[in-house]
């Protein structure tokens, strides 16, 4: 057991760690060659067999070339996931069953406005919303 000093522990931990680390490098580039809609087969089936071939300079100059394009696929691929999500919030929360009624939330946020505006007085406020929230 004493033949194997803590640095060369430390040593190898740090190879293992930097071994699994450019694997998932190597995994995520794969993914984001495949998701690029704006390249064609060819460069596709290019940059695969040129990562495959030689691993490691493959990666690397994957992501010096394509590292910043890769990042804003990333963003724009997270905003409209986030943007479907919300509208699913959106429609499920807020109109009725029927899909064609604004949901009563709105018509609070509505009703508080036109009070705002002056275009309702607070007993006209409050009976409308007394009449929306018992609907």
């Amino acid at each position: 057991m004493d033949d194997y000093p803590l640095l060369d522990v430390f040593w190898t931990m740090l190879w293992f760690f930097l071994w699994v680390m450019w694997f998932f490098l190597l995994f995520r580039i794969v993914t984001d060659i495949f998701r690029d809609d704006e390249m064609s087969g060819w460069g596709k089936a290019g940059w695969l067999i040129f990562c495959i071939l030689l691993p490691f300079l493959g990666v690397l100059v994957y992501v010096i070339a394509r590292g910043k394009s890769m990042t804003q696929r990333d963003m724009s691929r997270a905003q409209a996931s986030e943007a479907a999500f919300q509208d699913y919030i959106r429609k499920t929360a807020g109109p009725g069953a029927d899909g064609g009624t604004t949901g009563s939330i709105e018509q609070l946020a509505k009703l508080a406005e036109l009070k705002d505006k002056g275009a309702l007085t607070e007993e006209e406020f409050q009976r409308a919303k007394t009449r929306l929230l018992a609907s």
